[in-house]
């Protein structure tokens, strides 16, 4: 790999941290079409592969970024741990899920529901659409089963489910810096069970690149999460400061342009 590959992905990862520690967003929506990108430009893995193994590197990167941010968070006390306790049994199931099922699905239409997700996100983000705080936070079993199907989606997208838990934790009357903590806490059973998912079903693929532990990228990976431990505490202590919303809207295009550009080069492959 070449050094200005090395720098393209120090500065994708120093990004994907950023806007994870503060949107509690995990890093996937941007990881994943970049990745996917700059996979095909270097013609590293096999075309029809391309996106399955940006899904893996991308999901395996968001351990780190979860618990860089998980630490900053819980010094600011935003973490509700019962509730993340409530998630996890669901989570792990919905990431089993998801992440047999992604694998399983041609890169095409995968990526088609990918910027079908991203574009809704984007839409939600630009126009700052917020569940009203009208109701109390249900049961553990019921907090599970919510769990269930953040986890299936999170791992189709390989994202930490911010823009699915936060929602959630808002609707049920959760302050948005704890649903915000909340969500980067939940990001890690996510992020584990959706990479051990990845490295199951990629296992044993035919003409993945050396360095390949199923469908992550050991080599991409390492850069990522020295620029994501970096950037994503710095995130975290900026969502406390800054006006959230603004900065949403900034995300929220560059994701739509992003995945409009993975989506035309995969329909445009031979």
């Amino acid at each position: 790999m070449t050094i200005m590959w090395i720098a393209a992905y120090l500065a994708l990862g120093a990004f994907a941290g950023l806007f994870a520690g503060m949107l509690g967003i995990g890093g996937g929506l941007v990881l994943v079409p970049a990745l996917a990108l700059f996979f095909a430009a270097q013609g590293l893995v096999p075309a029809g592969e391309t996106l399955h193994m940006a899904l893996g590197t991308s999901m395996a990167s968001i351990i780190f970024t979860a618990l860089a941010s998980i630490r900053t968070h819980h010094g600011h006390g935003a973490i509700l741990w019962n509730v993340v306790k409530s998630f996890t049994p669901g989570i792990l199931a919905g990431t089993a899920l998801g992440t047999l099922f992604a694998a399983n699905v041609p890169a095409r239409p995968l990526a088609i529901f990918f910027t079908i997700f991203v574009s809704i996100v984007a839409l939600q983000m630009a126009m700052n659409l917020k569940p009203k705080p009208t109701r109390e936070l249900p049961g553990p079993l019921a907090v599970a089963g919510v769990g269930l199907g953040i986890g299936v989606l999170s791992s189709l997208v390989a994202i930490g489910g911010g823009s699915l838990t936060v929602p959630f934790l808002t609707w049920c009357n959760v302050r948005v810096q704890q649903a915000i903590g909340t969500s980067a806490a939940v990001g890690l059973p996510i992020a584990i069970g959706g990479t051990l998912g990845y490295v199951f079903n990629g296992w044993g693929e035919v003409g993945l690149p050396s360095g390949s532990l199923g469908y992550v990228f050991l080599p991409v990976l390492a850069i990522l999460v020295v620029a994501t431990m970096v950037t994503a505490p710095i995130g975290a202590r900026l969502a406390h400061r800054l006006p959230v919303a603004t900065v949403k809207r900034l995300f929220a295009g560059i994701l739509v342009l992003l995945a409009a550009k993975m989506l035309w080069s995969l329909f445009s492959a031979p």
